[in-house]
């Protein structure tokens, strides 16, 4: 689906994983994900909790194992980002998943 395209671009972004090849089959389609070895564990969080601007600090300690690394992916209404660009845009939003 978009969301876990723009997950795995958010990943990407940020290194964790390498090149996405969108496989159309013109049924659901598939992704090809090169792994580069940085990824320790990505999860989803279901259901997609309300996450205000200062509640995403107290999120992120909950669910990363460092303050250094780790990233929560959020979408917003501007979009699918992790939980930095979030705060530097100031907006909150639903947490889709994380990785670290």
């Amino acid at each position: 689906s978009k969301v876990i395209i723009k997950f795995l671009q958010v990943m990407q972004k940020h290194g964790y994983i390498g090149d996405l090849e969108i496989v159309d089959d013109h049924r659901a389609g598939k992704v090809v994900v090169d792994l580069v070895g940085r990824l320790n564990k990505c999860g989803v969080i279901s259901p997609r909790f309300d996450v205000t601007l200062d509640g995403i600090e107290q999120l992120a300690s909950n669910i990363l194992p460092s303050r250094q690394f780790g990233h929560l992916v959020l979408t917003t209404p501007y979009g699918i980002m992790d939980h930095e660009e979030a705060r530097r845009k100031h907006t909150g939003g639903k947490i889709v998943g994380f990785f670290f």
